[in-house]
């Protein structure tokens, strides 16, 4: 009788929690709309990232909303432009919070704007998932409110020192990446360690200092005189296809390898020819014959006339996993979601999600190979 009695005012006291809304974070009721924040670059140079993250997410949204929400109510992701850059990305998060009052935030997107806020999503008690910001510390630096629903950094290089040594069967590197970039860094770091612990070589460990350098030849000839097996180029497409060109214009015929930031449909449109045959890590495969996949890319190709990006697959999945925990809390009060989100377990678009004691995905990743316009998966790759 005492514990019918107890489960009886436990699910009063939660149906309670879910009519009072986003009215926990300050603001009033609104009893027809789940309300989730969104935050990505949706202009500037790595607005092809933002743009693919928002058009995965407003798909799950349509989904979930004709299917009729959850828990009865409507579901609205609302995005704010940051441009990628960190105090962009506190405007939109504070705006998001404290104007549109959202009961959890989907994003950043790229690593140095998710570092920037993280900390907040603890410190406002409002879940926070990136799909995409690979940076080792973001969830420890952001708290427990923090998530993260892809791989790291230091996993993708550590991949890519594998991939090169074990299955390239290549023994000598050189590493090119952007010193102001944590990103990029991160994985440089972790594919020289691995690298030369399997007994290779990194004869050429090179920097340039921001994403706006546009000429790459004096660091360039230091790597034409090694003539390595590999050049590492770990950063976003649009640096990688300049400093592609410029390698194979003075005659460097190493393989080119990189991370997920090379994952952009402009990343041929700028590298042609000398892009071809690259090989990069990436966090699915949109032609995998997956059920989960292809229904993804059909739908997401009937929407948006064009091929899906990991950045809108990712975005989908985390949204989802989201969307999944707010519905099984019964309530937007973030420590509810929070609870839920932590012992969330899914099959995706992008593979199996699951958080470890760090709140990241664990989740493997696929080596996609440039063969012009078209991309092959070249293997996969588990944690």
């Amino acid at each position: 009788m005492k514990k019918k009695l107890l489960s009886g005012l436990l699910a009063s006291v939660m149906a309670i929690t879910f009519l009072a809304g986003c009215g926990a974070n300050g603001g009033k009721a609104d009893n027809s709309v789940i309300k989730i924040g969104a935050i990505g670059p949706l202009s500037g140079a790595a607005s092809t990232y933002g743009i693919s993250a928002k058009e995965g997410a407003t798909l799950l949204e349509t989904e979930i909303n004709d299917a009729g929400g959850i828990n009865g109510k409507q579901i609205k992701f609302i995005f704010e432009d940051d441009q990628a850059e960190p105090n962009s990305a506190l405007q939109a998060f504070n705006k998001l919070v404290d104007d549109e009052k959202v009961c959890a935030i989907l994003g950043p997107v790229t690593s140095g704007a998710t570092l920037a806020v993280a900390p907040n999503s603890t410190s406002k008690s409002i879940p926070m998932i990136t799909p995409t910001a690979t940076e080792p510390t973001v969830t420890k630096v952001g708290g427990e409110y923090m998530f993260r629903g892809c791989f790291v950094d230091s996993f993708q290089g550590d991949v890519l020192a594998k991939y090169s040594s074990e299955t390239l069967g290549k023994k000598t590197a050189a590493v090119l990446y952007n010193a102001g970039s944590d990103y990029s860094k991160g994985i440089a770091d972790s594919f020289k360690a691995k690298f030369e612990a399997a007994g290779g070589q990194v004869g050429e460990f090179l920097t340039y200092n921001n994403e706006k350098e546009t000429d790459f030849k004096a660091q360039l000839t230091k790597i034409k005189s090694l003539n390595p097996d590999v050049l590492i180029l770990p950063d976003y497409y649009n640096v990688v296809a300049l400093i592609a060109k410029q390698a194979r214009g003075m005659g460097i015929q190493s393989q080119f390898l990189g991370g997920d930031g090379w994952e952009s449909e402009d990343l041929v449109k700028i590298g042609g020819d000398a892009i071809n045959g690259a090989l990069y890590i990436n966090h699915y495969y949109s032609a995998d014959k997956d059920e989960a996949v292809k229904n993804f890319v059909e739908s997401y190709k009937k929407t948006y006339n064009k091929e899906p990006d990991s950045f809108a697959a990712l975005s989908y999945d985390t949204a989802k996993i989201l969307v999944k925990s707010i519905e099984k809390a019964g309530s937007t009060d973030g420590a509810a979601i929070k609870d839920a989100l932590s012992k969330m377990e899914m099959n995706s678009v992008t593979g199996n999600i699951k958080f470890n004691n760090e709140r990241t995905a664990i989740k493997s990743a696929a080596i996609i190979k440039v063969d012009g316009e078209n991309k092959i998966l070249a293997t996969k790759v588990n944690p």
